[in-house]
């Protein structure tokens, strides 16, 4: 089936590549989550962009199926009331939600970025007190666009290459890594893959010999990917905890960005989904290597992304918020 530019809507309007909501809101909503929590605010962006994912998908009948998961995805939010008792300041707490765990949904790939981000966070003491003296870099691998067709043959491609740098003697002093893949479209409707890296690193790696430029880095992702041109590479060193953090929000972030999912349809679903069907996008390794292992992805794990060791709970206090398709925001559901 082919797609054009202009596809219906589920319960909006289209045009022009995006989505927006049909304006039933009125200047006093005081329902919503928003208005109870501007810091959930994304929560409102998020399912947008996942209702107009499930609406690209169901053009399709071969992605009917991931088009009704992406549509029910946290259509109903249970969140506690939490109040600093020295501030009196309110804020909410997500307690219950149903997740689809579709990899290209939009609600799904934020909290799956902050459920890596949070055991990143929650396992960086005890790596740094191991190896008080490791060193953190943020490295970035690229390659030249390729066809959006080619795009699987190229992530390959880029898998092999990594493989061959991890033995190259100058990847020795590098202690742990996380790798992800992210992948964005070009405005020719090429894809453009690339590896955001966050190595650990001994103390030697900044001495004298060992120190690796960024010329080197380049000449050994050339030399390991076997280019006939010179690839853009981009090597930072991180500094301080602040400096840590950014590097793993810019690391554990999503695959691909929603506004290249939905500005081009039939990209992203004729092409970008065949394409990395079934591909893996984080990978660790060294003493980092088990930090962001999850043997099988639960409900769960999305529900406490902010904090995993929270536990879930069940009350009459709970506040509900429902999705309203038409205004495209979560609306207090009261019993």
């Amino acid at each position: 089936m082919k797609l054009t530019g202009v596809l219906p809507p589920v319960r909006g309007v289209y045009q022009s590549g995006k989505i927006r909501a049909n304006r039933h809101e009125t200047a006093t909503d005081t329902d919503t989550l928003a208005s109870y929590s501007p810091h959930d605010k994304p929560w409102d962006v998020h399912k947008g962009q996942s209702d107009d994912v499930a609406a690209i998908y169901h053009q399709d009948q071969a992605y009917r199926r991931l088009s009704e998961r992406i549509n029910g995805c946290s259509g109903q939010l249970l969140f506690s009331r939490n109040t600093n008792t020295e501030t009196g300041e309110s804020t909410l707490k997500l307690k219950g939600a149903r997740f689809c765990r579709v990899r290209t949904c939009p609600i799904c790939q934020w909290r799956r970025s902050l459920m890596w981000r949070a055991r990143f966070f929650q396992a960086l003491p005890e790596i740094q007190s191991q190896h008080p003296t490791g060193r953190w870099i943020f490295l970035t691998l690229t390659v030249r666009n390729c066809p959006i067709t080619d795009l699987r043959d190229t992530l390959a491609d880029m898998n092999a290459g990594w493989k061959r740098l991890l033995k190259r003697p100058e990847f020795s002093a590098v202690l742990g890594w996380v790798r992800t893949t992210e992948v964005t479209r070009g405005k020719d409707g090429t894809a453009h893959p690339h590896f955001h890296c966050l190595l650990m690193t001994a103390p030697s790696y900044f001495n004298g010999k060992n120190y690796v430029t960024q010329a080197r880095w380049r000449e050994l992702w050339q030399s390991v990917m076997r280019l006939d041109y010179p690839p853009v590479i981009d090597i930072r060193t991180v500094k301080g905890n602040g400096d840590i953090k950014k590097a793993v929000c810019e690391t554990l972030k999503y695959s691909v960005k929603p506004t290249d999912m939905t500005d081009d349809p039939a990209w992203f679903l004729l092409k970008y989904t065949r394409q990395t069907h079934k591909l893996r996008f984080v990978a660790t390794g060294g003493i980092l290597k088990k930090i962001l292992k999850v043997e099988k992805e639960t409900n769960e794990d999305l529900l406490l992304a902010d904090n995993p060791t929270d536990t879930p709970e069940t009350d009459e206090q709970l506040l509900r918020f429902d999705w309203d398709k038409p205004t495209r925001k979560y609306r207090r559901k009261r019993e």
